[in-house]
């Protein structure tokens, strides 16, 4: 090899050691950040945990000291006969012993105490600042599998891996502790015993390093894997597919898919598993070799006089305990290091920011509508895609009017209800209210102003009377207040028949709990919305799940409570869209017709058409 090749075959692994070690430190950068996360959570009892860690550590070596007292004083004592002054040596180093002994396990039953009650602390607090984060990100991140992933990774590791941490960091502090007794008792037989005890455990150490790397790469690789198993899971144990899953006989496809998956990330799992146990043997041999240097370089003493037998148990415990620390110091670090790989997914989605943000300084919201709402050249296009949903879009929402908005299957009309809430903002134009740009109001304030009831409605399963007044929690409803929602939206009889009335639990989750058909649960969040005496009303597909004569009756309530109101329906359905007071037809992004029901008749434009073929489907479905 010359000269100029050695060099770059040095420089090489100078270079890899700097990038593995620059890596290491940078998820170490984690930990300052996870200990003021548990300071926060249980800082007391941080201080008395803390505090029985320093007398677990200083405990085995006080023991180890008395053990040689005590070894000395047999040696003394033996040939002198049973008297006092025999036993007296024996006596006090035994009476200590003991004494410290019962410290040590009234100090372990008192930290596992405090450490169950330490973890109950942390798991909480770690739980309220991810399920924190979930609601303050902005909803574009729940339409991102990437935003998936992370919080798969960080709901995984919240609680789990922060305690892990604690409990890493603490055997590190308490093994530390008790190891430089063990390092002050072994000086005096040698310097260079203490490197000893060190370089039997680097290799270990070395190889720990390596491993946890690898299986975090290996973890972080298989997220979405992990979330497809989740995804199988789900498929194969919840109701709202059980009846699809029998009918087309689904259920050994998805089970096949999630065995299949299991075995494959069982195998990996098992190949690192083989190749850790063959690296940490490797390493636990040279150890035992350096070990064995050092005990048969002790017996030579022994043998030689130069050491009593004593000093032999001493030095017997402090290496042999020495050893075990440094192996479990180690070890420590290395499970610390383990664990801030995986933290570090916890604090990159703590760091995730939201971009719909209150603006600095907020306008007074409207208490009434005076003017409308309009969208003014409006462009959007959903994160990711390269198709513009909205281009230059315009509309006009006036005050105190019922809007329908109709139109094919993606034409935009849902997304309008999502910029109109800033669940997300335009890329151009703008959404003013009475002619105020909407990003000018707190973000808070704004929603404040609308009720909402989005197609994909949700049904809670909590009490008829909760799931009402989930609608406006802040206004703390009356019963009578709930009830007046329910009877506007045609719901309050199915109620009233349930076994407890307005106290039964719905859904079939928890027990007692009773079933609502479709269209129950639609009324039901229909009332939710009705219940929030909001100045806009947004309703995405409000009749969907209804029949006709359903509708009619809902529809007759509807003007009444929206009288006054602001209100926005988007609808497939003609017979909704004549009741109200403007029509906007939508496709591909723009409004190409508007008027009331008579006027687009007259047009006999898309309006026209599509009302003569929802008109003549009705009639015919009348005649069958």
């Amino acid at each position: 090899m010359t000269e100029w090749q050695s060099f770059f075959s040095c420089h090489m692994v100078y270079r890899a050691l700097k990038s593995r070690f620059g890596r290491a430190i940078a998820q170490l950068s984690y930990l300052p950040q996870t200990f003021r996360l548990i300071w926060a959570a249980s800082h007391v009892w941080t201080l008395v945990w803390l505090g029985l860690l320093l007398v677990q550590g200083l405990l085995p070596g006080a023991i180890v000291y008395l053990t040689r007292l005590l070894v000395d004083g047999l040696v003394s004592a033996i040939g002198a006969g049973i008297s006092w002054t025999g036993i007296q040596p024996v006596l006090m180093p035994v009476s200590w012993i003991v004494g410290l002994l019962l410290v040590m396990e009234l100090s372990r039953g008192a930290i596992e105490w405090v450490r169950t009650l330490q973890s109950e602390l942390v798991q909480d607090y770690m739980s309220g600042l991810v399920h924190q984060k979930s609601i303050e990100v902005d909803l574009a991140f729940y339409e991102s599998s990437d935003y998936y992933d992370h919080l798969n990774r960080a709901r995984s590791d919240a609680s789990g891996r922060s305690l892990a941490l604690l409990e890493n960091s603490g055997g590190l502090l308490q093994n530390g502790i008790t190891l430089i007794t063990m390092v002050a008792l072994l000086l005096p037989y040698g310097l260079w015993l203490p490197l000893v005890l060190l370089g039997s455990t680097l290799p270990a150490f070395y190889v720990l390093i390596r491993l946890n790397r690898r299986q975090h790469d290996w973890w972080q690789r298989r997220t979405t894997d992990r979330r497809w198993l989740q995804y199988y899971e789900l498929l194969l144990t919840q109701g709202p597919v059980a009846a699809e899953l029998r009918l087309f006989n689904l259920g050994p496809y998805f089970k096949t898919a999630y065995q299949s998956l299991r075995a494959r990330l069982r195998a990996e799992q098992m190949a690192i598993v083989k190749e850790q146990s063959l690296t940490r043997l490797g390493a636990a041999a040279i150890g035992l070799l350096i070990s064995g240097v050092a005990i048969a370089w002790v017996g030579r003493q022994v043998l030689a006089g130069a050491m009593t037998l004593g000093d032999l148990a001493l030095f017997y415990q402090a290496f042999n305990k020495g050893q075990g620390m440094m192996r479990s110091l180690l070890s420590n670090l290395g499970q610390i290091y383990n664990n801030s790989l995986f933290l570090g997914n916890l604090f990159e989605f703590l760091q995730l920011q939201p971009q719909v943000i209150d603006p600095a300084q907020p306008q007074p919201i409207p208490q009434f509508f005076k003017q409308g709402i309009r969208f003014r050249q409006v462009t959007f296009r959903y994160p990711g895609s390269t198709h513009p949903v909205l281009q230059d879009f315009d509309l006009w929402l006036p005050a105190g009017k019922v809007v329908a908005i109709v139109g094919d299957n993606g034409a935009g009309k849902s997304t309008l209800i999502k910029l109109l809430c800033r669940f997300y903002d335009p890329e151009a134009g703008c959404i003013e209210i009475d002619g105020v740009d909407i990003r000018d109001f707190a973000v808070a304030e704004l929603r404040c102003l609308m009720t909402v009831l989005f197609q994909a409605h949700i049904p809670y399963y909590v009490t008829a009377a909760q799931n009402i007044a989930l609608g406006d929690l802040s206004a703390q409803p009356t019963r009578a207040e709930i009830e007046a929602a329910a009877q506007g939206a045609g719901i309050h009889e199915a109620i009233s028949r349930l076994p407890q009335g307005y106290d039964s639990m719905l859904g079939k989750w928890f027990p007692g709990g009773s079933e609502l058909s479709g269209g129950e649960w639609q009324r039901l969040a229909l009332s939710r919305s009705f219940l929030r005496r909001a100045q806009l009303i947004i309703l995405d597909e409000p009749t969907s799940s209804m029949d006709p004569w359903a509708e009619f009756d809902w529809l007759e309530r509807f003007r009444a409570l929206a009288n006054g109101r602001t209100a926005l329906i988007i609808t497939h359905r003609f017979t909704l869209a004549m009741r109200a007071d403007v029509i906007h037809v939508m496709r591909a992004g723009q409004i190409v017709e508007t008027g009331t029901h008579d006027e687009l008749l007259a047009q006999t434009g898309l309006y026209a058409q599509s009302w003569q073929n929802q008109y003549k489907k009705l009639e015919s479905a009348s005649q069958r």
